[in-house]
């Protein structure tokens, strides 16, 4: 395969190649670190939407109808042609992205585990069967496809989120209409040729960009059989609510504000490296980033010295760049937003530690960087505490009491994410036991699950029944269908209005 060298003007991937139909209008994509165009994506119209969708329904039959062994080896091809061009992936995440190389390679790698999951399709296939359930009668049961799906993917991981949908959906026998953000498009048109490249039929994978009008027409599309999601909670709610209204199978997987406890007996050590890490990796733009941390006792006064020494050596800078530890955030939009929560919690009261806002990047006057900040004696009042800020904001709350931190996280309107740092393992415990958040860390500070096991959160971090990956992923894209069949012998015969009866 010839290296993807990604177009000045990009194009949706329909039917198999990408769309020669002039857009109406195009947005922009931006690098991050310079500021400058790179790019020009279009704007999907619901016309789009309908000729994307028509594609993958016609192509849905026969590949509904390949052998497992066919789905398998698709998979099998996909995975070794991902490995081998997961630098050449994440490249193009930092260049429209801005997170550090090592950081989209992560995300690379998450994702290859989720493939390798789906290269397993014929084993996490297998149905039931029992025999004479009762006189001369079987019962099988097996799952199959449900049809056209539609995936909606975050601007924050264009690699590793998609791939925890599709694959998954690819192999079940689904065909996919994908709709990623607009904002970090690179990576998704490398993958689509990665597909092609590796056996996938022509309409099986299709690439729509766009706004609220593609996200409304998918919702709404009658042939449409379900779309998972991620991304706000706002929004997130918006496409559970009008989807399932529609008839449709919808996982929403939306916000959070992710909560850290430290008890005075952690490794304070491991705890600040670890709220370091979690809170500023990918600037803070990640649905599983710490952005409290809830200091029980005399942690707080231990553990505050040592996050301002980490801050104080984190290099900002350009992601490609040898030894940088944060690029910039992903638009100037948003870094706008970031400083006004800065403000807003001065303005609240809470004490401003150490400002991102004064960061100066010499190298890249223009780019979108805001630099790692910390705030101490956080109330759960304050907007930056109420709010998901998406951005390097890290909150530290004082707390008496194990029972009190437990209680601020429990009665938080998200609950995606949440870690414990203590060497008291009947308290860890104890706290695995009664949090009631979907993810739980134990010394472990984002408790994001291997590929093959289920990826969900609680309350308005999630709405569904299923959660992505491992097999709730694979229940979501497929549905149940049971057979009971009897092959009487001759003679037996006769009617009988009675209810039918296992004897």
């Amino acid at each position: 395969m010839s290296t993807l060298v990604a177009p000045m003007i990009l194009k949706h991937w329909i039917g198999g190649g990408l769309d020669p139909t002039p857009a109406e209008r195009y947005a922009k994509v931006t690098n991050p670190v310079t500021g400058e165009v790179i790019a020009s994506v279009p704007r999907g119209t619901a016309i789009d939407v309908d000729r994307a969708v028509d594609a993958a329904r016609a192509a849905f039959p026969a590949w509904r109808d390949a052998s497992l062994a066919k789905r398998s080896a698709v998979m099998f091809a996909f995975r070794d042609l991902v490995f081998r061009h997961q630098r050449d992936l994440a490249a193009l995440v930092v260049t429209d992205h801005g997170k550090t190389f090592n950081d989209a390679l992560g995300g690379v790698s998450r994702g290859l585990e989720v493939i390798d999951f789906a290269c397993g399709i014929p084993t996490h296939l297998m149905g039931g069967f029992s025999q004479s359930v009762s006189a001369n009668v079987d019962t099988l049961s097996w799952r199959q496809p449900l049809g056209v799906v539609g995936c909606i993917t975050p601007f924050n991981f264009p690699v590793m989120v998609p791939m925890w949908m599709y694959p998954l959906a690819l192999a079940c026998g689904n065909s996919v209409v994908l709709k990623p953000s607009s904002d970090t498009p690179l990576a998704i048109q490398m993958q689509a040729q990665l597909l092609q490249d590796a056996g996938l039929p022509d309409g099986v994978f299709n690439v729509l960009y766009g706004g609220r009008e593609t996200v409304q027409r998918l919702l709404e599309h009658p042939d449409v059989a379900a779309v998972s999601f991620v991304g706000s909670t706002e929004v997130g709610r918006y496409v559970y609510e009008t989807g399932a209204r529609a008839g449709k199978r919808v996982a929403a997987y939306t916000g959070a504000k992710n909560h850290m406890v430290v008890l005075p007996d952690a490794d304070m050590e491991l705890a600040a490296d670890s709220a370091v890490n979690a809170g500023y990796g990918a600037a803070g733009e990640r649905c599983m980033a710490i952005a409290v941390v809830v200091a029980v006792g005399d942690a707080a006064d231990r553990l505050l010295p040592m996050l301002v020494a980490r801050i104080g050596r984190l290099r900002i800078g350009d992601g490609m760049a040898d030894g940088v530890d944060m690029g910039p955030l992903y638009s100037a939009e948003h870094r706008d937003k970031v400083a006004y929560y800065i403000a807003k919690g001065v303005e609240e009261g809470a004490t401003l530690v150490v400002d991102g806002r004064e960061l100066r990047v010499d190298e890249h006057p223009n780019g979108f960087f805001l630099g790692p900040t910390l705030f101490d004696h956080v109330k759960t009042n304050m907007t930056i505490y109420e709010d998901e800020i998406f951005g390097p904001v890290l909150c530290l709350m004082r707390v008496d009491s194990y029972a009190e931190a437990a209680s601020i996280i429990n009665t938080n309107r998200w609950a995606n994410g949440t870690a414990i740092f203590t060497n008291d393992g009947g308290v860890a415990r104890r706290f695995q036991t009664e949090i009631e958040v979907g993810m739980v860390g134990v010394n472990v500070p984002i408790p994001v699950p291997v590929g093959y096991y289920p990826f969900g959160g609680w309350r308005e971090s999630m709405f569904g029944d299923l959660d992505m990956k491992g097999e709730e992923g694979v229940r979501f894209y497929t549905r149940a269908k049971t057979v009971t069949s009897r092959w009487p012998e001759p003679g037996l015969r006769g009617v009988n209005l009675g209810f039918p009866q296992n004897t």
